[in-house]
């Protein structure tokens, strides 16, 4: 039980951590430039789910070769 709480642990922080980092990155574009004026709440939506969908996709990857790393003891 304790691996499965430890899994959880490292999942739950490393989303936190991929999407903190993406929006830092993010916060480097101009996003508003392309809506129209006015448009602040569409484009800060769209904003949080381009930052969901890069850091999600990034920490998946990461948990993922974590995962085959810690399965590659079996190999032999």
């Amino acid at each position: 039980m304790e691996s499965i709480g430890m899994t959880a642990v490292i999942g739950l922080a490393s989303h936190i951590l991929f999407f903190v980092l993406t929006w830092k990155v993010l916060e480097g574009l101009r996003i508003e430039q392309f809506f129209k004026k006015g448009k602040v709440v569409e484009s800060r939506i769209l904003f949080i789910l381009v930052c969901i969908t890069i850091g999600t996709t990034a920490s998946n990857f990461f948990l993922d070769i974590l995962s085959w790393a810690q399965d590659l003891v079996y190999l032999f």
